[in-house]
């Protein structure tokens, strides 16, 4: 076993008797919160050391000024109609984020972007996981002016020497979708195309451009922003895709509601999914094993993108140089019904 992760969990309890205070001073010098003196903060820690909570790495962050705190914020967008915590690839990051930095030995604080310039120049931590970074996102030239090292989850759009940022293959994922519909028949495949200011749809968009001109297929791209109300207006840009002479025999999308806009507007159709057409969408969602037909989708594993990005956020902190700071998470494809066409036992033939 790596030995600077060897480490075993003691209590507060364990750490308040050894500091002498109470075990609420313990959880506040650990999560860097409350109203506490330095010599109290740094006798909690050397406690928590002493009695065996932080592995090596955090103990060496804490011998040169560290918290043992680390940041994860995500970049708000205004438009959309639900938290981030309620998309199940952010949730599962920030999930997957806390449970890797606790492995580690560090806390994690969950922090929205939109938190005043003050805060961002004052809350104690020692890195942070920017996730979605847009191009105008303050968060970035802030981290810098306190000299904290930061990770983002995607490549920024215009990203500077130094940037650090693991990365899912976007390109790799469309492909694992458009290889598999082309195996399953599909020749005309109809994309439908979010507009928004970061580098996936972006990547998605070449990804699959690139894709359709290596095999002679028709590009058929449907584009939609989120005003008034990103759902409908996804259903209808599938719809204009559907309205088409001939049609797609296929349509994929790049969000996590997608499957379920593209079913809503293939029923508005009459068309008979897989029958008809065929549908698959990157997302995390576990609701597309049990829709009609349940749906094919491609995970971006933000599990292992947040074990990496924590990993890597804590080398860049304890590590003067030769990092490697760009990371990249192979996609997965889970094959489900949308994507099968039935055969016809008496011809052999769909």
């Amino acid at each position: 076993m790596d030995s600077s992760r060897a480490w075993r969990r003691p209590t507060l309890g364990a750490v308040a008797a050894r500091a002498g205070v109470s075990t609420a001073t313990v959880s506040n010098a650990l999560n860097g919160t409350g109203r506490l003196s330095e010599a109290t903060r740094q006798r909690v820690l050397a406690a928590a050391r002493e009695v065996g909570c932080a592995p090596a790495s955090t103990a060496r962050a804490m011998a040169r000024g560290g918290t043992g705190v680390l940041g994860l914020t995500m970049t708000t967008y205004g438009d959309l109609p639900v938290p981030y915590t309620e998309i199940p690839y952010y949730a599962q990051l920030a999930l997957g984020a806390m449970a890797a930095a606790h492995e580690r030995g560090y806390m994690l604080m969950v922090m929205p972007s939109s938190l005043s310039p003050w805060m961002w120049l004052n809350t104690p931590m020692d890195g942070v996981i920017h996730v979605a970074p847009r191009a105008d996102d303050p968060v970035r030239a802030l981290l810098r002016e306190r000299g904290i090292p930061m990770v983002s989850d995607g490549r920024p759009l215009q990203p500077r020497w130094g940037d650090a940022w693991v990365d899912s293959d976007y390109e790799a994922g469309v492909r694992l979708m458009l290889d598999h519909l082309s195996e399953a028949g599909a020749r005309r495949i109809g994309l439908s195309q979010p507009l928004y200011d970061d580098a996936y749809p972006r990547s998605v968009g070449r990804a699959y451009a690139s894709w359709c001109a290596e095999r002679d297929m028709p590009v058929l791209v449907e584009e939609y922003t989120s005003l008034p109300d990103y759902l409908t207006a996804e259903r209808i840009a599938v719809s204009r895709l559907l309205d088409r002479d001939p049609r797609p025999d296929a349509v994929i999308g790049v969000y996590s509601d997608s499957g379920h806009n593209i079913l809503a507007a293939a029923r508005q159709h009459g068309l008979r999914v897989p029958r008809d057409l065929l549908v698959a969408c990157v997302s995390e969602d576990p609701d597309y094993a049990t829709t009609a037909p349940p749906v094919t989708t491609v995970s971006l594993c933000p599990d292992r993108v947040s074990d990496e990005a924590v990993d890597l956020l804590i080398a860049l902190i304890n590590s003067r140089g030769g990092v490697d700071r760009h990371r990249r998470v192979q996609p997965v494809l889970i094959p489900r019904r949308s994507t099968r066409r039935a055969v016809r036992r008496d011809s052999g033939t769909p």
